[in-house]
């Protein structure tokens, strides 16, 4: 095997998730194309579009030359507007249209993973047209991606699952990773200061957010006897606050609070961490 074994998880993941994708979309009438998702002014055919088009540049095809339109209230800096641009080159794409070229796009991007045969630690260019990152880094991210646009196209498509995927843990992981930043800085949480995240359903973990003396927050997970916020929450309420898919009060009835309330509003009210 060519692959290195810190790599091949990821490549796992993005493989059943961007599969999932395709399952879902391939008997899809032209009407459900145009469902509506929670990314904001993007359907169903503008997810799918999005995961082609940032695919189609992890292999290393030309960008399209498109202009936008100006009208599109949803693109408001730079970023969005490179996002929008594989999108929007698609929006007059028929059904078979779409699944052939995602089809072809898994197909191409599949066999350039099976031969990865490049360092872990190589610097590579990042989705989206960011700054250089390392190659396990990337693929972690594409992992992430494709999780987390496979679950908007359940739930547009009102066809639940993969909570549990290898893509689902790869998220997790990754999320978890942002909530010091959220809690001591986003939140302000004082100084020796402990927030417990308890998380049920298909993934389960209870994570400690540790404030030291100096203002550092650290995540583990060893319990805190007496924390000044304990958040419990299921698995999948936590991954759209975190992504930034629903704000606190849509999903409130799904999150118990217990201890400072005021802070515990502060750190749900900061709770997306999207990479």
């Amino acid at each position: 095997m060519t692959v290195h074994p810190s790599l091949q998880p990821y490549i796992d993941a993005w493989t059943h998730s961007i599969e999932a994708i395709s399952e879902l979309v391939t008997p899809l009438v032209e009407g459900e194309w145009n469902r509506a998702t929670a990314c904001p002014g993007w359907s169903v055919r503008d997810v799918v579009s999005h995961v082609i088009g940032i695919e189609c540049e992890m292999l290393g095809d030309p960008r399209p030359i498109h202009t936008l339109p100006r009208d599109l209230y949803h693109v408001t800096d730079e970023l969005t507007r490179y996002m929008e641009v594989q999108v929007d080159v698609r929006r007059c794409h028929t059904g078979p249209e779409m699944t052939s070229e995602l089809e072809y796009t898994i197909i191409r991007r599949s066999r350039q993973l099976r031969n990865e045969g490049r360092d872990p630690g190589t610097k590579v260019r990042g989705p989206l047209g960011g700054a250089e990152i390392t190659l396990e880094h990337c693929l972690r991210l594409r992992a992430f991606d494709v999780w987390v646009h496979e679950q908007d196209l359940r739930r547009a498509l009102r066809q639940p699952g993969n909570l549990d995927s290898p893509g689902a843990l790869v998220a997790r992981d990754l999320l978890l990773e942002g909530l010091p930043k959220v809690v001591a800085k986003d939140a302000g949480a004082p100084p020796n200061t402990a927030v417990v995240v308890d998380v049920h359903g298909p993934v389960e973990f209870m994570r400690t957010v540790r404030v030291d003396g100096e203002g550092r927050a650290s995540v583990s997970g060893s319990p805190s006897l007496g924390p000044a916020v304990t958040l419990t929450l299921d698995w999948e309420t936590y991954a759209l606050l975190a992504c930034g898919r629903v704000k606190p009060a849509a999903v409130a009835d799904r999150i118990k609070t217990e201890g400072d309330q005021r802070l515990a509003e502060a750190i749900l009210r900061n709770f997306s961490t999207t990479p």
